[in-house]
């Protein structure tokens, strides 16, 4: 077995020059600053921050490659400060060569003192610092180094670049599978593209096991179907087209399973979207719709919680976030139900668009200009003056009622209130 057959494939199809790179466009792309950067050898100390297999260690590799310097790698994991030390050193030594980078792969594992030692050699230029992390820098990293750094921050790859580099990987005779005639379904291939979640090393281990363990068949090809992939990646296609019925379905049967009080069943259906992928954000505005259209003042508390998911779904995001939305979807099924204030609304728009609009009443109006001759104006009535702060005066100049509470939960308090003070006016 050769050395290139022992390394694994995503290592074999790590890029060679940086049109090779797929996806970072937003600072890869023609003109854009780190590109700029790079083709003009102009290179300063970086940070590289992103979500696992998103490319910066193959990045900090084609840097190196385009612009012909020594590149040290080190793991945060694993060097210590004498490790540091002993390549700066050496570094410092070889000022006036073609250069060193120091690749920092997980630099956020490095203690303070860790990244203190490197400081002076970011700071003399011994080194040219590239640093990798999954986390915010500005959090785990001293100020001193990112200070003396550019941060890129690195986007997951879509399902299509993880396609092309599935693709790409197989047609490959020379660090790929393109000797071996293997063949993968279109099914399979955007089911590990959209299960990877934008993570190219990630889908293409898998893909390295599923041609490594497949058998070819009578015609020599080694054939990858759905089945053969969701058992490498040990999980299973879960049907749910964003674009089409299952999408619609599945969240319609959310919905209806949190207005129908059934907790149980709208957390299976919760489920089933993560699972599949859908964006987490949507089912959080849904959950706020829901919260005032089947909940409304029955439970004022669900908006309030919902709108605490939704804002959960930003800050932490999946997978974490499924338990945010977890909570609201259990509490929002479970909480006491009503539609009058969706009703209301309903009602009153219904009217405005098909009837003539009303007035404004004189007494309501924010000024009140009164022309020479014209009649008296009631004067508005300050509700704070008086007992219970509540005093009888017109808000509307027809009689109507558009919201009716319902007798759930807090609504039935606000009917008796609302009972009480219309029992002033008749």
């Amino acid at each position: 077995m050769t050395a290139c057959e022992t390394e694994p494939l995503a290592s074999r199809m790590r890029p060679r020059t940086i049109d090779e790179v797929v996806g970072q466009r937003h600072i890869l792309g023609k003109g854009k600053l780190l590109r700029r950067v790079i083709e003009a050898d102009r290179l300063t100390n970086i940070i590289l921050y992103g979500p696992p297999g998103c490319g910066k260690t193959s990045l900090a590799e084609v840097i190196a490659k385009t612009t012909k310097r020594n590149f040290v790698r080190l793991s945060g994991v694993i060097a210590g400060v004498g490790d540091i030390r002993t390549i700066c050193n050496r570094a410092r030594e070889e000022l006036g060569g073609k250069g060193t980078i120091l690749f920092v792969d997980e630099i956020h594992r490095f203690n303070k003192s860790q990244q203190d030692v490197l400081l002076p050699y970011v700071e003399d230029g011994s080194v040219v610092l590239i640093g990798a992390t999954t986390h915010n820098p500005n959090f785990f990293i001293n100020t001193p180094l990112t200070s003396r750094s550019l941060v890129f921050e690195l986007k997951p790859l879509s399902a299509e670049e993880i396609s092309f580099l599935i693709d790409c990987s197989l047609s490959d005779r020379e660090r790929g599978y393109g000797m071996l005639s293997a063949v993968i379904d279109r099914e399979a291939r955007d089911f590990l593209a959209a299960i990877s979640e934008g993570d190219a090393r990630h889908a293409l281990t898998a893909l390295e096991i599923a041609v490594r363990s497949t058998p070819p068949d009578s015609s020599g090809t080694i054939h990858l179907t759905l089945e053969i992939i969701q058992e490498c990646v040990q999980r299973k296609l879960v049907r749910y087209d964003k674009s089409e019925d299952g999408h619609y379905d599945t969240i319609s049967a959310f919905i209806k399973s949190i207005r129908g009080s059934d907790p149980d069943a709208a957390v299976y259906w919760l489920g089933k979207m993560l699972v599949a992928g859908e964006d987490p954000r949507f089912i959080a505005r849904r959950l706020v719709i829901s919260a005032s259209e089947d909940i409304g003042n029955a439970d004022p508390r669900a908006l309030s919680l919902a709108v605490a998911a939704m804002h959960a779904c930003e800050l932490v995001g999946m997978p974490e976030c499924a338990i945010n939305l977890s909570q609201a979807t259990t509490y929002l099924a479970s909480a006491p139900k009503s539609n009058a204030s969706y009703l209301a609304i309903s009602e009153a728009m219904s009217d405005i668009r098909s009837n003539a609009i009303e007035p404004v009443p004189e007494h309501l109006k924010n000024k009140h200009v009164r022309a020479i001759g014209s009649e008296k104006v009631t004067e508005y009535k300050y509700p704070h003056d008086f007992a219970n702060h509540f005093v009888e005066q017109s808000y509307l100049n027809i009689p109507k009622r558009y919201y009716r509470p319902s007798d759930q939960g807090y609504e039935l308090t606000i009917s008796k209130r609302l009972d009480f003070f219309r029992g002033k006016l008749t």
